[in-house]
């Protein structure tokens, strides 16, 4: 045999591999591109994008083309190989194990694993070149491919698995949640925590972040002008609650620019006060705080009423209150907020006892229970079941809380300790 011959042979299979290669590193790199940002770039009107969503819309004439010829030039190599090794060292049976083995390395290092990790590591800057080369070769292998697909689905059929092909996949909301958290770098601080916060919502209900009845600033009507009026010029509130006696008698909801304005006209007794209000809006606790949102939207109400199963009272949502638990608060703090919390030197700190359970997880980075009692109070009442003195500790979950000041018949101000051991280790 010849030394052209030889040097040929060796070239053509230099090129198999090659071309192997190709089919390797576009496999890997199609397969593991970004469909999200592919769609973003093909809307900003990259072509390139644009000609790489078609292929990947139809997976099974892409996986085709590429597999179709993958195969063929791999069977062409191990073929070239036989015929090399038989030529240089005749049909002895360690030569052809030997060329086997050899081609099967060469195939492995240069033509699968070393193309598809950099297909994988660069993906959208190989892909999309390469969607040039791909698009006519399957125009021109069509007929090949949609040929070999016909046993595939019949095969698929028999085996009852169910294709995909073509469908949009979807995220769920937790998988969003951890792109955002996971991929902060790309986002300000205050936009991460807005997202984060507003996954946070899907799992709330309106009684969550309500003003609870005890703390509904509210107006008598059938009180004397003299003391609703002096009520209305010192509220922080643009809507009150009127009622006659208490809210187990809700009469509307009283608007104080609307009152005051009555008031400097000198035009308002306690029988005209009823003409001023607008019809109070009840919702049930049990309302998901998102769908409320849209209700406030739809009905262009700001404020409601929280009724239980038995409709009673038992206390007041904002819409401020809904656009806060993701914005963050931006109006005059409460009680109910404990934003503002922090562990101090001693790793201790003063809590509101009518500070929500929420609020005190996020601030602090505690985990109290919050499948029962909204605030710190009712959770500190409902473990001992009874009224605790000034000076009683208890541990919930880990953290030590000592009662600084109860009153009428609640507790005011907790010291809340810092657990020293991971939360969920501690013996409750």
């Amino acid at each position: 045999m010849d030394d052209w011959s030889t040097r040929s042979e060796l070239l053509t299979l230099a090129g198999l591999l090659v071309v192997s290669a190709f089919f390797s590193i576009a496999e890997t790199s199609m397969m593991a591109l970004n469909r999200y940002r592919l769609k973003a770039m093909a809307r900003m009107g990259n072509r390139n994008a644009r000609r790489t969503l078609d292929l990947l819309s139809h997976p099974d004439r892409l996986l085709g083309v590429i597999l179709l010829g993958n195969n063929l030039v791999n069977a062409a190599a191990a073929t070239l190989t036989g015929v090399v090794t038989v030529q240089w060292f005749g049909e002895e049976r360690y030569a052809l194990a030997v060329g086997t083995i050899a081609v099967t390395f060469a195939i492995l290092v240069f033509s699968e694993i070393t193309p598809k990790v950099i297909g994988a590591t660069h993906a959208e800057r190989i892909a999309l070149p390469l969607s040039h080369v791909l698009a006519p070769l399957l125009r021109l292998l069509y007929p090949v491919v949609s040929f070999v697909n016909l046993f595939v689905r019949l095969l698929l059929w028999i085996l009852r698995v169910r294709t995909n092909s073509g469908e949009e996949t979807r995220l769920t909301s937790e998988e969003l949640r951890s792109l955002v958290l996971e991929h902060s770098r790309y986002l300000p601080k205050k936009h991460q925590t807005i997202l984060a916060n507003l996954f946070d919502l899907e799992h709330l209900i309106v009684s969550d972040i309500m003003v609870p009845r005890a703390h509904i600033e509210s107006i008598d009507i059938d009180a004397p002008v003299d003391e609703i009026t002096r009520q209305v010029m010192t509220s922080h509130h643009t809507r009150l609650v009127a009622c006659h006696g208490n809210l187990d008698e809700v009469a509307g909801l009283a608007h104080v620019r609307r009152l005051i304005g009555a008031l400097r006209k000198g035009a308002i007794d306690r029988d005209a006060v009823p003409a001023l209000l607008t019809p109070p809006y009840f919702i049930p606790g049990s309302t998901p705080v998102l769908t409320q949102l849209q209700f406030f939207q739809e009905r262009r109400e700001r404020l409601a009423l929280v009724v239980d199963e038995y409709g009673e009272v038992q206390g007041l949502v904002a819409l401020e209150d809904i656009v806060e638990e993701f914005i963050g608060e931006f109006t005059t703090g409460s009680p109910m907020q404990a934003g503002d919390l922090h562990w101090g030197d001693a790793d201790n700190v003063l809590a509101d006892g009518r500070a929500s359970l929420r609020e005190i997880n996020r601030s602090l980075g505690l985990a109290l229970p919050l499948d029962g009692p909204r605030t710190l109070n009712g959770l500190i009442l409902e473990h001992l079941q009874d009224i605790p003195e000034s000076g009683v500790s208890v541990r919930i979950k880990g953290v030590v809380m000592e009662i600084v000041q109860t009153e009428d018949r609640a507790v005011r101000t907790v010291k809340l300790i810092r657990p020293r051991q991971p939360l969920g280790s501690a013996t409750d």
